[in-house]
């Protein structure tokens, strides 16, 4: 692993690590911000919780992103599946910030300017888990390997069949 990875994976996964406890510690406040992006959740929710043995109501569902991110950023951190764990933050990242920093319903401009600034730098996290979520280390992605492997069996098997002129 590079110096830069070593380095920059740690820091880009300590927001979530220290959110995902934040959110842990006071799900039942932070849940009335999720409130309007849960409320449009709603069906798939109610799907969901068919399957599992709790009620998805808001509080559990911001303990349930703060135990991701806690999870995923620690993993991240660690060099623990990276890509995986990006994406995954990537993913819960989006309606954490619609749900988090809805600047646009503010208005008081002090708290609009805040959680402008709050809502644009998860878009800035957010664009770093993608590169996160991408990078190879180096190494040859999985499609590229497979494409090559499959190349290279598609030139055995003509390397093996009887030409039909001889």
């Amino acid at each position: 692993m590079t110096l830069v990875r070593f380095l920059a994976r740690p820091m880009l996964a300590s927001m979530f690590v220290i959110g995902g406890i934040n959110a842990l510690k006071n799900a039942d406040a932070l849940a009335e911000r999720a409130k309007p992006v849960l409320d449009g959740l709603q069906p798939l929710l109610e799907q969901a919780s068919a399957y599992l043995p709790l009620e998805l109501d808001s509080a559990t569902v911001v303990r349930i992103d703060g135990a991701v991110h806690v999870a995923c950023g620690a993993m991240l951190a660690s060099g623990r599946a990276p890509r995986l764990s990006a994406f995954v933050l990537a993913v819960t990242l989006v309606p954490t910030t619609f749900g988090g920093h809805r600047f646009w319903e503010e208005a008081d401009p002090q708290s609009k300017a805040n959680q402008k600034v709050h809502f644009f730098k998860n878009v800035s996290l957010l664009g770093g888990l993608l590169l996160a979520s991408v990078d190879t280390a180096g190494k040859p992605s999985l499609g590229w390997r497979a494409r090559r492997g499959a190349e290279r069996a598609r030139q055995r098997v003509v390397e093996l069949t009887p030409m039909a002129s001889s």
